[in-house]
């Protein structure tokens, strides 16, 4: 009986792709490849993120020790990211499927206008049977502007293009219940936030060769999950993982949940929180408005204090005053015009609740 097809996007950390001495693995490469033609052979669309080019390059050339860390970063990875592509367009073609480069910045993120365009260009790239591969450019992108790790990419990349799946390999085999170290650990197969110590049980040192820790990735799979995707975290190093983490027999898995409330502009906002260009500290009233069950946008009269210098279609980051958290949120004008309707009634939404998300 033919698959269900299914929109999967698989996420792949350079431990998985490079060798010790930090050159591409390509058997590993390839055999990823084989994976991806095979999906593509039962009817589901693929997009890789893929780690690796700044790897790739530190195996190609030796940088002078004169150059910043951020020069450093920026040319391994313009040299990496040519071998690294080059090596996925020869296994692609070896099973006469195309596969196209998309590198992207943080700040492609930060607009609703530069998020729809880059989900257009995914989209568009699917349609014609094409396979993207995303990675950060890191050739641009500099500390501030540079995202925690692909993991964060991955998520942000599977909301955007609403994914069915989100598969994260790593080279450990999930999340177990103590540190994989403890010979009594035991792999947790279905993930529940509640009935796990994530403090004892994952590892937050990060790999060799890529930013990010097991535990960036626990937090993408919980925050994914939440906005309908279906993740899971498994054994990259493994063969044919993605087939056995679709089935469910390996790795763990993170359930999607599914908020009939949650539309496409909300998702995006909700993982939009790292691009906010203000804080805004608002009272108990507003804060008892905003979380009850109603639709209630944010008033200027709620507002207690505000940070920041952003302009209208801004993202924005809403807070208690004692500066816990609330939520995120496109603010319907400028800064300058907020400090004056700060504190009074009868004055238009500062955030209206259909751009408005509460943690």
């Amino acid at each position: 009986m033919k698959t269900t097809s299914k929109k999967i996007l698989i996420k792949i950390g350079s431990n998985v792709l490079t060798l010790s001495s930090g050159a591409p693995n390509e058997d590993r490469i390839k055999h990823i490849v084989e994976q991806v033609a095979f999906l593509k052979k039962e009817g589901h669309q693929v997009v890789l993120v893929s780690s690796g080019a700044v790897a790739a390059g530190r195996s190609k050339i030796e940088v002078p020790s004169s150059l910043d860390a951020v020069s450093k970063r920026q040319v391994l990875a313009s040299v990496g990211q040519i071998a690294l592509m080059n090596l996925y367009n020869q296994y692609f073609a070896s099973h006469q499927l195309i596969c196209s480069q998309v590198l992207i910045t943080k700040e492609s993120f930060s607009t609703r206008e530069h998020y729809l365009n880059m989900t257009n260009c995914i989209e568009a790239l699917l349609k014609c049977n094409i396979t993207p591969i995303i990675n950060e450019n890191d050739v641009v992108s500099v500390t501030e502007l540079m995202f925690t790790d692909n993991d964060e990419i991955s998520g942000l990349v599977a909301s955007m293009i609403q994914a069915d799946e989100l598969l994260i390999l790593s080279n450990v085999d999930g999340i177990f219940t103590d540190h994989p170290s403890n010979p009594e650990a035991k792999l947790i197969r279905d993930f529940d936030n509640e009935e796990i110590d994530l403090e004892n049980a994952i590892s937050e040192e990060k790999s060799e060769f890529g930013r990010g820790g097991m535990l960036t990735k626990v937090n993408t799979a919980i925050k994914i999950a939440a906005l309908g995707v279906n993740v899971s975290i498994g054994n990259g190093t493994t063969p044919n993982i993605t087939a056995q983490l679709l089935q469910r027999e390996a790795g763990t898995f993170f359930k999607a949940h599914f908020d009939k409330n949650k539309t496409a502009v909300k998702k995006w906002i909700t993982n939009s929180g790292t691009f906010s260009k203000g804080k805004i500290f608002i009272n108990k009233g507003a804060h008892t408005a905003l979380l009850n069950n109603q639709a209630n946008s944010l008033l200027p009269v709620g507002v207690e204090k505000i940070e920041g210098a952003f302009k209208k279609g801004d993202i924005v980051t809403i807070l208690d005053l004692d500066g816990n958290e609330i939520g995120y949120g496109k603010a319907s004008y400028s800064v300058e015009k907020a400090l004056v309707m700060q504190k009074q009634h009868n004055q238009p939404a500062l955030v209206h609740y259909n751009y408005l998300t509460i943690k």
